[in-house]
């Protein structure tokens, strides 16, 4: 009796362990797990629950927004192209390797024997996808709808300062998100649209947006890193490489596993496709994979090492100085129209993620203290631990932060204070207390100030002295 009642448990606990495998497969979206390649719609409401919001106190209105957002949906590069055009011939080569050899090629993809690149023959690669435009024109009608005691003037560019770098994937992600942030608001057309600049420093000397372009030492750096980082990446590599031949008897590479990532994330993000290149993986391999990025843009752009979001210090003294403006606008009741209600700035995952990083979010348990401390943090935890730093919520296309500044004139402790946003969604701030609202003296304190000790010119060894900033391009658009 008693060994049949065991019997019945463990048959139970094999149909719960294998409908609870079999549930966790299905929930896996391969699109939520693709890195700095994720698509905003698909990670942007993927939040942490267990986190609550503060409740913005009464009497409190929003006077100023800060935006830092990278740009939407691009395409791959020239380069990237290529190597996908490469792929093709390779895998056809594999696919007769197999034959001759007469290996059992029953669990072979049917796509895979004769792919095509679906970038095969374009020659012009890296800008903005009519995702990705849409990605930041919807923004820009949320943000309105969101904030509009700050949008419900007439535009001005002194009022609504957008910026960009001069990358045109950038500026064209801004020009999109002001077609959605000023719909209905001009005289333009049926759909009456409005006119609108976009400012964008010289690739040169952009040390707000392009910080990482115009510092030697970084470049010097990321040179001597790259590979070392590769190195790291390689037994996870090697590792799926080997079960990859496993299962469908071809003779991969460890190149071949390597293309087959970035095509996968590609084809996911640009073309929602999930069932060819992702599909050659497991749900266990993707994450692999996914870790192998982030722990390269943790080493190469984020906590990694100090330098790389020192060189954000000009953007976050940016932020602040509007901030102080938006003030001093405020209490002299300056009249409407004649001063900054937002700024908003378009670059790149090479700029939000240092930017991030400067706001100490992402972090685990006490590493806000060690980054106080200027000491090292550890590598992102491997899968299948948890870890708050992923970059497909930290730098997905069209990732942004929000900083907006309230002011409180009924509180007693503080005047003013910031949120700060992440996706749109209030985020944990370490140097607010774990809070998403601070006032706004701690968050100079606390969160700002550590960081203004150091000078972007020293900290990049720059020619020459200080960088003189070069007049800004102006270009309209609507």
């Amino acid at each position: 009796m008693v060994m049949a009642k065991l019997l019945s448990l463990l048959l139970l606990f094999s149909v719960f362990f294998v409908h609870s495998n079999a549930g966790e497969e299905e929930a896996f979206d391969v699109r939520q797990h693709l890195s700095t390649v994720s698509r905003y719609r698909a990670v942007k409401d993927v939040a942490d629950n267990s986190f609550v919001a503060s409740e913005i106190p009464d009497g409190c209105t929003p006077i100023h927004l800060n935006l830092v957002a990278r740009h939407g949906t691009r395409s791959p590069t020239k380069k990237r192209m290529k190597e996908m055009d490469n792929l093709a011939p390779r895998l056809a080569s594999l696919v007769k390797e197999a034959e001759v050899q007469k290996q059992p090629l029953q669990n072979l993809p049917a796509w895979l024997r004769d792919w095509e690149s679906p970038w095969k023959g374009k020659q012009n690669g890296g800008q903005l996808t009519v995702q990705g435009e849409e990605e930041l024109y919807e923004l820009g009608i949320r943000t309105r709808e969101r904030f509009p005691h700050l949008f419900d003037e007439d535009y001005h560019p002194n009022v609504y300062a957008i910026k960009s770098s001069q990358i045109p994937r950038a500026s064209a992600s801004a020009v999109a998100f002001g077609m959605g942030l000023f719909s209905g608001k001009g005289n333009l057309g049926p759909g009456k649209h409005q006119a609108f600049a976009v400012t964008s420093e010289s690739r040169a000397s952009d040390i707000v947006l392009r910080f990482h372009d115009c510092c030697d030492n970084y470049k010097d750096y990321r040179k001597t890193q790259e590979p070392s980082v590769t190195k790291l990446k390689e037994p996870v590599f090697d590792e799926i490489t080997s079960a990859l031949k496993r299962r469908y008897k071809l003779n991969f590479s460890r190149q071949d596993t390597s293309s087959l990532w970035f095509l996968c994330k590609q084809e996911a993000s640009l073309l929602n496709v999930t069932d060819q290149a992702c599909a050659l993986f497991s749900p266990s391999e993707v994450a692999l994979l996914e870790w192998t990025d982030d722990l390269e843009a943790f080493i190469l752009k984020g906590y990694g090492k100090a330098l790389n979001y020192r060189l954000g210090v000009p953007l976050l003294k940016d932020v602040v100085q509007s901030m102080d403006q938006a003030i001093e606008a405020h209490e002299e009741k300056h009249a409407p129209g004649t001063y900054e209600k937002a700024r908003l700035r378009f670059a790149h995952a090479e700029t939000v993620v240092p930017f991030s990083c400067l706001l100490g979010l992402f972090l685990e348990g006490s590493e806000f203290q060690q980054i106080q401390r200027e000491q090292p943090l550890e590598h992102p935890p491997k899968p299948p631990q948890k870890r708050n730093w992923k970059c497909s919520n930290m730098a997905p296309f069209g990732g942004n932060n929000m900083l907006v500044l309230y002011s409180c004139p009924a509180n007693s402790s503080s005047k003013y204070f910031v949120q700060v946003l992440h996706n749109e969604q209030p985020i944990p701030v370490p140097g607010c207390d774990g809070s998403d609202l601070c006032p706004l003296d701690d968050f100079k304190e606390k969160v700002v100030a550590p960081h203004l000790k150091h000078d972007y010119n020293a900290v990049c060894n720059t020619k020459g002295g200080q960088q003189e900033q070069k007049p800004a391009t102006k270009v309209s658009a609507f």
